[in-house]
């Protein structure tokens, strides 16, 4: 990594953990992004949709245990380990420097869930790459989670990558299980409308505006899936171009949109 350049932010829809095991045309975008693109980064901070917790929390492990937070998939998906390391001294200067929101240290409460680990396992399939993960308060607006991602913006400049995990539209409800179902109109509509605004760095309207449309209501029925992306997108430095790793929905109503900031220094595919 060149001296003095500051790492990419991401964000990356992870959709069913099915995608861990599974080779597709989102997996092999990911891991190609993440081989041809990125730098090697000092460690990984992980904002997961699956970790929702009272106040703002990072691991503080030395080696963080794989979670299976879902049931109902074939034993395979079970028996996914991801032994990355922790890092507990970059926990300590998270909680020690970032004032604002109060970040605490989790001793052994979580670990990796399946947000972090079914996208790393494809991005960094080695695991020898530190990883930490912070939860999202859930009961925190949307304005919450867009500065926290700017308190975290500087680690970027310090080696950490940036990695928030979620569904830009994410309806259990409206789920079909044949992965190639054809999407619905609303959730086209919408994914469209967080696109335009990304390229035009419309973060006030991402931040407050997302659920005003039916599509968007329909898109984020609830908003632990949507609130990784706004860290992402609080994270993005001034001027730093959007660039779209994957574009397309799976299950009919989860968008895998995912994208990045800053990568542009790195050169293009």
């Amino acid at each position: 990594m060149p001296s003095g350049s500051r790492v990419p932010v991401l964000f990356i829809g992870h959709g069913s953990p099915m995608n861990a095991i599974e080779t597709n045309d989102y997996t092999m975008a990911i891991s190609a992004f993440a081989r041809e693109r990125l730098p090697r980064p000092r460690a990984i901070l992980c904002v997961s949709a699956h970790w929702l917790t009272e106040g703002t929390w990072v691991t503080h492990m030395e080696n963080p245990r794989t979670i299976h937070d879902f049931h109902g998939f074939p034993q395979e998906l079970f028996g996914v380990r991801y032994p990355a390391p922790g890092d507990p001294r970059l926990a300590e200067e998270i909680h020690r420097r970032i004032r604002r929101p109060r970040i605490v240290l989790d001793d052994e409460m979580w670990g990796l869930d399946h947000g972090a680990w079914s996208v790393l396992r494809h991005m960094y399939p080695a695991a020898d790459v530190p990883v930490l993960q912070m939860s999202v308060s859930i009961t925190q607006p949307p304005s919450y989670h867009f500065e926290a991602g700017r308190a975290l913006r500087e680690l970027r400049d310090e080696g950490v990558l940036i990695l928030a995990s979620g569904n830009i539209v994410h309806n259990l409800r409206r789920l079909s299980w044949e992965s190639a179902a054809a999407p619905f109109d609303w959730a086209l509509e919408f994914d469209l409308w967080v696109k335009e605004r990304l390229e035009a760095r419309d973060f006030r309207a991402l931040v407050e505006d997302a659920t005003i449309s039916e599509a968007g209501r329909l898109s984020i029925p609830t908003p632990d899936h949507w609130l990784p992306a706004l860290y992402a997108m609080g994270a993005a430095a001034e001027g730093e171009p959007v660039e779209f790793i994957f574009e397309g929905v799976q299950n009919a109503s989860i968008s895998m949109r995912s994208f990045a900031f800053g990568a542009d220094r790195f050169g293009r595919a």
